[in-house]
């Protein structure tokens, strides 16, 4: 037999609680999935816990977990996994940190991404900031949409700055960042000064005055989080024996995640991370991924971003959009391939509508092996996957099954 390749379709975000108005079912249990039901039902199922009890769940920590490695071990923060992907150097005595623009009204978070705001609007700010915020200890690099990075020299890590996307709706100032022990006041100090200081620099930037002229949420401040140092990863050859690989995505930490662990980035165009990303040139990537390399690892944020605005209507689309536009065509075309493959389906984290945030829930998964005895499970969700073969796992655990 040939050597078995592998195909992860991660759909971040994807689990969820059960949502009255879809009648007490999971955006999961609700959406029309026949083809994700199908290879569900000729696999084996399971649920996967991947958030160490002494992380946060966030999609760094858990799609770490995913790819096989214990995040307690090895995660530094998500700015580090973003300059990765974005080829920023930086030293071991950086501390990195991701930098979301954000938008406020009444001195609330209103929310996290800036109504979403383009690359290229987001790009404009960031070099501006740069030049009116940069300075030999701190430097600003534009990324894609909302997401962007601060790197600060020698700061200290043993802050606690809040994710932003968890205190929507609460006042900015009751969530600054704060110092776990006193040699870190310094950079709590440096960081707030820098935070408050983009608000005042960004009231009357003209992207910002075309924003609000729009009815659009406007950039009104930096909100840097998730800080760290520069991890020391082994790579998926080195831990597991995968040959070569492939990240598919449109979100930086998880190219970043993917470049520490020696895969290669796949960008295609019209990625988005939203419901309207290219759902089939990204099926379509996988798929050409698969010919030349051993392990895939599709990952899609659609469903994760629904999540987030709290909108179970769309979450529930962007599953349906998963099954239809990536796992049909996905299962058809491995079906033609002389190369056994292993395929799983999962997703990172659940981020429930009623929250608007990330939980640490265990997530459902299953893997659809050839020649593999299927368990008795025939639908993919929260609730049925407890009847798995797979039974509970812990992070890492799911990859070392995915390879046996």
């Amino acid at each position: 037999m040939n050597k078995m390749k592998y195909l992860v379709i991660l759909a971040d975000g994807a689990s969820d609680e059960p949502i009255a108005e879809l009648g007490n079912k999971t955006p999961l249990m609700a959406a029309n999935t026949p083809h994700i039901d199908k290879l569900c039902t000729e696999g084996v199922s399971g649920l996967l816990d991947t958030v160490p009890p002494s992380l946060h769940p966030g999609s760094e920590v858990a799609n770490m977990m995913v790819m096989g490695y214990d995040a307690a071990k090895y995660y530094r923060g998500r700015g580090v996994l973003e300059a990765a992907s974005m080829g920023v150097k930086t030293s071991l005595t950086d501390l990195v940190f991701r930098c979301n623009l954000i938008s406020l009204q009444d001195q609330k978070i209103l929310n996290h991404s800036a109504g979403h705001i383009s690359t290229d609007e987001a790009n404009e700010i960031m070099l501006y900031l740069q030049d009116k915020l940069g300075a030999d200890d701190v430097n600003f690099y534009p990324g894609v949409s909302y997401r962007h990075l601060m790197v600060l020299k020698g700061g200290n890590d043993k802050i606690n700055c809040t994710p932003p996307h968890d205190v929507t709706g609460k006042p900015f100032k009751n969530v600054l960042p704060t110092a776990l022990d006193d040699a870190a006041q310094d950079t709590v100090d440096r960081v707030t000064e820098l935070m408050l200081k983009s608000i005042d620099l960004l009231k009357a930037h003209p992207v910002n005055l075309k924003r609000r002229e729009a009815g659009k949420p406007a950039a009104d401040m930096i909100w840097p989080w998730s800080q760290g140092n520069t991890p020391d990863m082994p790579t998926l050859k080195e831990m597991y024996g995968v040959e070569s690989g492939v990240v598919i995505s449109a979100v930086d930490l998880i190219y970043g995640l993917g470049a520490y662990a020696g895969l290669k980035g796949v960008h295609v165009e019209g990625s988005t991370g939203l419901y309207d990303t290219n759902y089939e040139g990204k099926a379509k990537a996988a798929i050409e991924a698969l010919k030349d390399n051993q392990y895939v690892f599709l990952h899609i944020e659609a469903s994760d971003e629904a999540g987030h605005e709290g909108d179970y209507m769309l979450k529930t689309k962007t599953i349906e959009y998963l099954d239809q536009r990536v796992v049909k065509y996905v299962t058809e075309e491995i079906a033609k391939m002389d190369e056994p493959v292993s395929i799983a389906l999962l997703p990172d984290h659940p981020t429930p509508c009623a929250l608007k945030t990330h939980t640490r829930d265990a997530v459902p998964f299953f893997i659809k092996k050839p020649g593999q005895k299927p368990d008795a499970v025939t639908q993919y969700n929260e609730e049925s996957a407890k009847a798995g073969g797979y039974g509970m796992l812990y992070g890492p655990e799911f990859m070392q099954e995915l390879l046996k």
